[in-house]
């Protein structure tokens, strides 16, 4: 007898076979004598639509609200019907014993494949393949220690509520708000309060009034002093002629000028910094914004290919930044794996001594489903990759080298000074020893840098060389002066500091409920580090959100949908609420049903809260335009690269590109430039006034020798293309596609 192994991508399934020696090509699988390797595309089956429970449900009326179907119908994907298909005649073979699921090793990925198995209504045994990479050694291992498929019951069953949820509170949500208001609106439990969440940010940034402030420098023996207040050790003077009072004192009685300063105090202390955690999937997916410019789905997609495809790096949809103590034995394999080009001395450094680890990055408490990324034991071909698969994994091969060295030690200075009547403080550091911090040389990038707040030169320079200085010495003054700032609005959120406050939305939260927070943090914030990239992409291709440069604006449409859906589900504490109580139907302290019962009440309240409404909502992007197909009225909206024409009529779907954002530079400002449709030819266009044909354009590329080939351009515009042109990527896309507003 045979088991069939059920992967969830046709790239994981044929290293299984690979390794597994399951070399016969069948229809959609590969079979041994011992093994049939079959695969899903993603999800074979989803959850149905509405008009599949019932007919009523194919006109969208406030009348047939809210739906609540009895049981859950599980149909099979239109577009992967064929490898359904292949997959139920592998299972169902005489010659088949039992199942080994082998899809990803996650809450997700099992529904993935229980889905199949009950939609085909396949009873065969289960077992489970739980690895977190796909190297040959770990599915080598992972075969060798098969786990019980109903271990995991429970987590399946979290998996399907939480989906059955998402579609109850979604789909009536969106169909309620769609018929009372007469227009394509949306809503659910993540993209809601993450849009509320910018909207907050939005509201700070309008509310806040700049105040100038002032300091006081002092520029002494080549040193930089800066006035602190005592009381509260800041340097910021808020009135102008306080700091004009502090200047003066620098003069004598006589009017003569203080000529020097004396030190009062100088203080040096030992201090050691450690290396910056391990990466998780947000982690790394924020660092790749601020470097790079990568939104956090083009990350995860390279994630995905150093994962799956190069096999170099472990699974990256995880949410733990620590190890498990199994791990450290593979420590030196992985080191000598990426002995090569760059890592080459730094991993050899490491494999000359005894391999040192620390709670600080080992911590089996602190490991849910996977543990943080790292590499992997297989030998690194660099010049295999890509030139952004190689940005991405220099992330990981250095941050893993960085917490097996050593703390960096340096030495920090602290000068008090007196002039006059006042004090006035220096500071500044000297490394001892860099440890870790060689791993990154002079470059080191800090994981909240997008978040603090703008510092001035003058505040104080902790990295000045201070000289060896004693109490009581005079340092001979070579200036002084007033020195003014301005206090600045909280920046606008990018894609990286968006991740960063979904994952800690507690400081958005309306209440001041200490278990919600509690609840919030335990959570990891809305959505899941497999979700977060998806939900971001789903706000720019629904027009609720737009670029400008880096920063993300809320549009009309997502400020008005802000005032008409229900108050409950612009809070992240929903999300957080729902995601504690999967967890405990995960661990089988909750039974499905009764989170489920609780759902169902709930989507109710929101439908008669929607229904109650007395808001209106108003088209404000409208153009004179008209769509061809149906004759109604454009609208002018911004997509996340292009600038497009939408038919207002979901049911039409019309849509015209009108520009799109490239990568193509200005010969004048070297700002980039816009693709625009100009008659029957392409044109760049640039903000400073420079226009150039697409044929003008690669000529001149062409004869500076720097240009890419024709075909390279036509490829890259039709790949623009058809991301601008995509429809929602959502669970209620096909749902959506079938408004008909009356």
């Amino acid at each position: 007898m045979k088991s069939v192994i059920l992967a969830e991508k046709p790239s994981v399934a044929r290293d299984i076979a690979r390794v597994l020696h399951c070399s016969r090509k069948l229809n959609g699988a590969l079979e041994s004598d011992k093994y049939v390797v079959t695969w899903a595309l993603g999800h074979l089956v989803t959850l149905a639509d509405p008009e599949q429970y019932d007919k009523k449900y194919e006109k969208w009326e406030m009348a047939t609200l809210p739906m609540l179907p009895d049981e859950p119908k599980l149909v099979i994907i239109p577009q992967t019907q064929k490898q359904y298909q292949a997959v139920k005649n592998q299972l169902f073979r005489p010659d088949v014993n039992d199942v080994i699921i082998a899809t990803d090793a996650g809450r997700e990925g099992e529904l993935v494949a229980r889905w199949i198995l009950e939609k085909s209504g396949c009873r065969k045994p289960i077992r489970r393949l739980w690895i977190s990479s796909v190297t040959d050694k770990a599915i080598r291992e992972g075969f060798a220690s098969l786990k019980n498929g109903r271990d995991y019951d429970n987590l399946y069953r979290a998996a399907s509520a939480r989906a059955q949820a998402d579609w109850l509170v979604g789909m009536n949500g969106t169909r309620a708000l769609t018929c009372k208001y007469n227009a394509q609106l949306s809503c659910g439990r993540v993209q809601t309060p993450t849009l509320a969440i910018i909207r907050a940010r939005e509201e700070e940034i309008r509310s806040f009034v700049p105040k100038e402030y002032y300091g006081v420098t002092v520029l002494a023996g080549g040193v930089s002093f800066v006035w602190k207040d005592p009381k509260t050790n800041s340097s910021r003077i808020s009135h102008k002629e306080k700091a004009k009072e502090i200047l003066n004192c620098l003069k004598t009685d006589s009017g003569n000028r203080v000529t020097s300063l004396q030190i009062a105090s100088v203080s040096r202390r030992k201090k050691i910094v450690s290396a910056p955690g391990l990466y998780d999937l947000t982690t790394l997916q924020r660092e790749a914004s601020q470097r790079f410019g990568y939104s956090p789905k083009q990350t995860l997609d390279i994630m995905q290919r150093l994962y799956e495809n190069h096999k170099v790096l472990t699974y990256p949809r995880t949410d733990s930044r620590h190890l498990t103590r199994d791990l450290v034995p593979t420590i030196p394999e992985r080191l000598r794996a990426v002995s090569t080009g760059p890592y080459r001395a730094l991993a050899g450094s490491l494999l000359s001594k005894p391999i040192r680890t620390e709670k600080s990055f080992v911590d089996d408490s602190k490991v849910t489903d996977h543990h943080a990324i790292i590499p992997t034991e297989q030998y690194v071909q660099l010049d295999h990759m890509t030139n952004e698969e190689r940005k991405i994994y220099d992330m990981v091969v250095r941050r893993f080298l960085a917490v097996l060295y050593p703390v960096c030690e340096y030495e920090e200075a602290s000068v008090e000074g007196q002039a006059g009547k006042y004090s006035f403080f220096a500071s500044g550091h000297v490394i001892k020893n860099p440890g870790w911090r060689a791993v990154y040389g002079d470059v080191i990038y800090d994981e909240d840098e997008e978040e603090k707040e703008p510092r001035e030169e003058w505040q104080g320079k902790r990295d000045q060389s201070l000289p060896q200085l004693t109490q009581g010495q005079r340092l001979p003054i070579t200036s002084s002066q007033i020195r003014t700032g301005k206090t600045t609005p909280p920046r606008r959120f990018t894609e990286a500091t968006l991740l960063a406050a979904m994952e800690n939305p507690v400081k958005y939260m309306q209440s001041k409920d200490a278990q919600a927070a509690k609840t919030l943090g335990e959570t990891g914030g809305l959505g899941t580090v497999a979700t977060r990239a998806d939900i971001i992409e789903k706000l720019f291709s629904s027009f609720l959100m737009e670029k400008k440069g880096n920063d993300i604006y809320l549009t009309a449409k997502a400020r008005q949908l802000l005032e008409l859906v229900p108050e409950d589900l612009r809070k992240p504490e929903l999300t957080a609420s729902w995601e504690m109580k999967l967890a405990d139907i995960s661990h089988g302290r909750l039974r499905q049903q009764v989170f489920l019962t609780d759902i169902r009440k709930y989507t109710e309240e929101i439908v008669d809260e929607i229904k109650a409404g007395q808001g209106t909502y108003r088209h404000e992007n409208i153009t004179n335009k008209v769509c061809p197909n149906c004759g109604k009225k454009l609208l002018a909206v911004n997509g996340k690269n292009a600038r497009m024409l939408v038919c207002q009529d979901r049911e039409c779907g019309y849509r015209q590109t009108v520009a799109r954002s490239t990568n193509a530079r200005c010969p004048q400002c070297h700002k980039r430039m816009e693709l625009v449709l100009k008659g029957n030819e392409e044109t760049f266009v640039c903000s400073c006034g420079h226009r150039e044909k697409l044929s003008a354009f690669q000529d001149r590329r062409a004869n500076e020798g720097g240009g890419a080939r024709k075909g390279e351009v036509q490829k890259y515009l039709k790949k623009q293309e058809a991301e601008a042109n995509k429809g929602f990527n959502d669970a209620f896309a096909q749902a959506l596609a079938g408004i008909k507003l009356q």
